[in-house]
């Protein structure tokens, strides 16, 4: 790997990087650390990247699991993915924009109460936007297993929003 293929690398993964380590470690500054650390590694193993059928899955994977070593040797504890479901919308009114926010939050706090595969897998699906393989490399399951937690995830949250919306918010 050329230093420009690298610096290519880095300018088209950095951001997903980021939120899949944020997801994990729930601290800015590591997050970044982690990021970074990959990086590190990735440009350490450069010759050997030849091996590597998909290189992005293979960088998602190492920050996935530094994530969760530096969790577990840090004793981090999960907090709150405000910063993850920001959306921008043009002018809405003060009443929409109030009910927007409601939604969000309840969305929010169903991901959040989600079994950690099954939240995880609906992150960096419809989050993130990884294709169901990039899911499966990264998490080290089968596909059709990705495939299932997604389905129960957007199940669960499926059935939330329509008793939401049958009694209200």
């Amino acid at each position: 790997m050329r230093e420009r293929d690298f610096n290519q690398l880095v300018e088209r993964l950095k951001d997903k990087l980021f939120r899949i380590a944020f997801q994990v470690v729930r601290d800015d500054e590591l997050a970044y650390d982690i990021v970074q650390e990959v990086f590190i590694k990735v440009w350490d193993k450069r010759v050997e990247l030849q091996a590597i059928e998909n290189l992005d899955a293979y960088c998602y994977r190492m920050t996935r699991n530094l994530s969760i070593d530096k969790t577990r040797l840090k004793h981090y504890k999960t907090g709150d993915l405000s910063g993850a479901y920001k959306m921008e919308h043009s002018d809405p009114s003060p009443q929409k924009q109030t009910e927007i926010n409601q939604t969000m939050e309840l969305v929010k706090n169903w991901i959040e109460d989600l079994p950690e595969t099954q939240k995880a897998v609906i992150m960096l699906r419809d989050f993130e936007g990884l294709t169901y393989k990039e899911i499966a490399d990264t998490m080290e399951m089968p596909l059709n297993q990705v495939k299932v937690y997604l389905f129960r995830a957007r199940q669960v949250l499926r059935q939330n929003m329509e008793n939401t919306k049958s009694y209200g918010l």
